[in-house]
């Protein structure tokens, strides 16, 4: 068995194309997925966070609507750039986004990629300290934000307050309980998926990481999985851990499935991230169920994992996108022992 669920970037532009026409549409499409996916018997809710980009920039109200609308599924994110985040008023905004999805929520967390404009997280007042990359900012935000997430008291109380105090040091509210087992972090080497393990975090491997072997996508991704489950063992941790890739994935089905990604033949894509690390980028799959199924057993990377999250292309509406994740539901997940 492995947990399924989808991965939107809530990609929108003003194009007679798309179906997803305005930053409204992208929000309230968002929705609307979350609870069809819901419907359909899928596991989880997953939304990228980009900004300065016609994406989706603010995901904790999201999340909460998402969260007010469905039952079961896991609502969640993958990735929020923590060089943008105040991780103490993060922390408020997830347990109050936990509360009302009923302990369900899933924050995916990383340094961050590629970005629209130079140095964006300057603009929101976050500016990395002498001898400190914004990498390293990064994930100092993080460790703030795992403390705070705890629930224990560390601010001193004002001795004449506008409303009576508990009593000892207080913590941020609202405090959700579990919520702090339910941070992944998205680690595009394998150093920083140890790291991760280190600190407790679940693991979530995009179709994208830094290029350490040479070897093909699903391998490396494959071999970053295992290095962070023996860095998590290693720790002492007492629960499993959860790990997540995400890929495209495409059933055809029926003739509008051939029109769109028929021609899908994809492989493999080495690239450069600002201009100097060699990344990797993984293939997408497309094809007849039967033939999808045997080309997706040889991928170690999802072999790794327990969870995998299908990116979606949302702009081709909420009916075709619920289309493509029961396709893969019904079609393509039984025969791989995924359901």
């Amino acid at each position: 068995m492995k947990h399924i669920g989808f991965l939107s970037f809530g990609h929108w532009t003003p194009s007679p194309q798309s179906q997803t026409r305005t930053a409204s549409d992208a929000l309230l499409q968002s929705i609307e997925l979350a609870v069809a996916a819901e419907a359909l018997g899928a596991d989880g809710a997953y939304f990228r966070v980009h900004h300065f980009a016609r994406q989706l920039g603010s995901p904790f109200p999201l999340l909460a609507a998402c969260g007010a609308r469905t039952k079961k599924i896991e609502i969640g994110t993958a990735v929020i750039d923590m060089r943008y985040e105040n991780p103490l008023y993060m922390a408020e905004d997830a347990g109050a986004a936990d509360l009302i999805a009923g302990g369900r929520l899933q924050v995916g967390i990383s340094r961050g990629s590629p970005e629209q404009v130079i140095d964006g997280f300057r603009h929101f007042g976050y500016v990395p300290p002498d001898g400190m990359t914004d990498a390293d900012m990064a994930r100092r935000h993080t460790e703030v934000f795992l403390e705070v997430i705890l629930g224990k008291g560390f601010a001193k109380p004002n001795p004449n307050p506008m409303f009576p105090n508990a009593p000892g040091l207080l913590r941020l509210e609202p405090f959700s309980e579990g919520l702090r087992e339910r941070i992944w972090w998205g680690a595009g080497t394998n150093a920083t998926a140890q790291w991760a393990a280190k600190l407790g975090m679940n693991l979530q491997s995009s179709t994208l990481k830094i290029d350490e072997s040479g070897k093909p996508f699903h391998v490396q991704q494959a071999e970053q999985i295992r290095l962070y489950k023996a860095a998590w063992q290693e720790a002492g941790h007492k629960r499993t851990p959860r790990v997540s890739v995400s890929r495209s994935i495409f059933a055809l089905v029926n003739d509008e499935d051939r029109m769109y990604f028929g021609r899908d033949r994809s492989e493999d894509q080495i690239g450069f991230l600002g201009g100097s690390e060699r990344a990797i980028f993984g293939r997408s799959y497309a094809a007849e169920p039967e033939a999808l199924i045997e080309q997706l057993k040889g991928d170690e990377g999802i072999a790794e994992a327990d969870t995998l999250l299908l990116t979606v292309p949302n702009q081709l509406g909420v009916d075709y996108n619920a289309h493509v994740i029961e396709a893969i539901l019904k079609h393509v997940a039984p025969g791989l022992g995924w359901r």
